[in-house]
This record gives structure tokens, C-alpha cells and sequence, in this order.
């Protein structure tokens, strides 16, 4: 006889994924690949000729170079930004991002800070901050981060989904499914807090709710692996084989390394 794991396995092997989500879309350089298009940055180049002393519109252009992941121009546009204005907080926080994406957590680190001491409410760099020292491990320091953007009063959805996310790995998960609920409201078009605020539900014992916010994030985007993985445990939980089977399927074909759907697929396969 086939056994399917208990609820409180499928409850831990949920969560488990929380710590998958550690490098997320939205941590590097996540915004609009439109915006960094060749088009785009043409246009951006002829306002710097038009103003070559306009650190505003090298700024710009260095966060088009970023979203294409043109790097090295970006430093260089971030450089001049920086040299035409030193206090252009919003050049360091960019900079910053660039340094993150090229690994360079030390460099990021002191353009942060910069940013923050010549403007001590700016949100976006608490976050990007929050963002690097999550990735790092250092959950207390990120939370902490992640609060002083809340206690602004951002509107930047990742502040809440991120806090959501520690609260997640504590094991607080009513906070988490606040912090979620307050990401979604600020942009319900983003499919990873659902399926975050999905995984406490399932915590919880919320299952109906659970399946509800993971099926919402698959119709939002039918590439995270982890989706389908966490919809295949509740069909495995209510000995729906052949969906499960085919949820944990897909999430194998999105990522064929990916360790919990090749589990889920043994377990289904008897």
C-alpha cells in the first residue's frame, strides 16, 4: 500500500521551500526589461548629449544598462551620476544594485549606506539593503531593515513580502500571512506573494485557503517550480495521485534539479 506522508510532513516539506525563494526575481535588478531595451537607452543617450551635465540622466541611463544587464556601463553612468552630484542618493542605491548583481556584496554594502546617510528615509535603499543582507543569512539585520521601510510608510510591496518571508522561517505565521496580504494589496499582480502566503495557510492547517493562493500564483505565472510542487502535495494529501503526478511534473520540467519534485514524483510512482 502506497503511504502519503502525514499532514505535519506535508506542512514541513512545504515550508521547506520558503528557503528556495532567497533569491528572488525581485531582488536584483527587477524591474521592467522594456525599460532597459536598446530603443530605450538610444533615447537616453541623446538626452545626455543634449545635457551632458545632467546627473539626473546619466542615472537613468545606468539603471537602463542595469535592467539589461549591461553592468559595466552601468558603473560608468552611476560614476558620473555621482561625480556631477554627490548627493544623488538615488545613483548609490542603483549603484548598489549593480554591485549585488555582480557579486560584489562589500561594494553594494557602502552604497547603501551612502545613500542612506545623505537620505535617511529612503525607502528603496532599506529594502535593497534588507534584500542583500537576506540573501547573506542575516535574517535579523534584512528584518530590521525591511521594518524602517515599513515604519515610512512604503509602498513598495517587497518590504512586506520579505518581512512575510522571515516571519515564514520563524514560524510566526500570522504575521506572515499579514505581511503577505499587505504585499498583494500593493500589487496583485505579483505571483510570488501568493504562493508565499499560501505556504502559511498550509502551516496552519488552512488548506482550502492554501490552495486557493498557490492555484492564484500558477495563474499568474506557470514557471515557479515551487508552486506546482506545493499544489502536487495538497492533491498527494488528498489522494488526487494523477494531479499531484502531474504538478510534481511540471515543477521537474521547470527545473530538473529540483529536489522536493523528484521526491513528490517517487512517492506518487509507488
Amino acid at each position: 500500500m502506497r503511504r502519503f506522508p502525514t499532514w505535519l510532513a506535508i506542512a514541513a516539506s512545504a515550508l521547506a521551500l520558503s528557503a528556495c525563494q532567497a533569491t528572488n526575481p525581485e531582488s536584483v535588478i527587477s524591474i521592467e526589461r522594456a525599460q532597459g531595451s536598446e530603443g530605450n537607452i538610444a533615447s537616453l543617450t541623446q538626452v545626455i548629449a543634449n545635457n551632458p551635465n545632467d546627473a539626473e540622466a546619466y542615472n537613468v541611463r545606468g539603471s537602463a544598462y542595469g535592467r539589461a544587464g549591461d553592468f559595466q556601463k552601468a558603473l560608468k553612468d552611476f560614476n558620473t551620476a555621482l561625480q556631477l552630484n554627490p548627493n544623488l542618493y538615488q545613483a548609490y542605491a542603483n549603484r548598489a544594485l549593480v554591485y549585488r548583481g555582480m557579486g560584489d556584496l562589500a561594494a553594494a554594502s557602502n552604497d547603501y549606506n551612502k545613500a542612506l546617510q545623505i537620505n535617511p528615509r529612503y525607502d528603496v535603499a532599506y529594502i535593497g539593503r534588507g534584500n542583500m543582507y537576506r540573501e547573506a543569512g542575516q535574517s535579523n539585520n534584512a528584518f530590521n531593515d525591511y521594518n524602517r521601510a515599513i515604519n515610512l510608510d512604503t509602498t513598495d510591496p517587497r518590504a512586506y513580502n520579505n518581512r512575510g518571508l522571515i516571519y515564514q522561517q520563524r514560524g510566526q505565521h500570522q504575521q506572515a500571512i499579514e505581511d503577505f496580504s499587505r504585499s498583494i494589496s500593493l500589487s496583485p499582480s505579483a505571483p510570488l506573494p501568493y504562493n508565499n502566503r499560501g505556504l502559511s495557510y498550509l502551516a496552519l492547517g488552512d488548506e482550502e485557503n492554501a490552495f486557493t493562493d498557490i492555484n492564484k500564483a500558477l495563474q499568474l505565472d506557470k514557471n515557479i517550480a515551487e508552486a506546482w510542487v506545493n499544489q502536487g502535495l495538497i492533491y498527494e494529501r488528498r489522494g488526487e495521485t494523477t494531479k499531484a503526478r502531474n504538478a510534481y511534473a511540471r515543477a521537474a520540467q521547470l527545473d530538473p534539479k529540483y529536489q522536493p519534485a523528484k521526491d513528490g514524483l517517487a512517492r506518487v510512482r509507488g
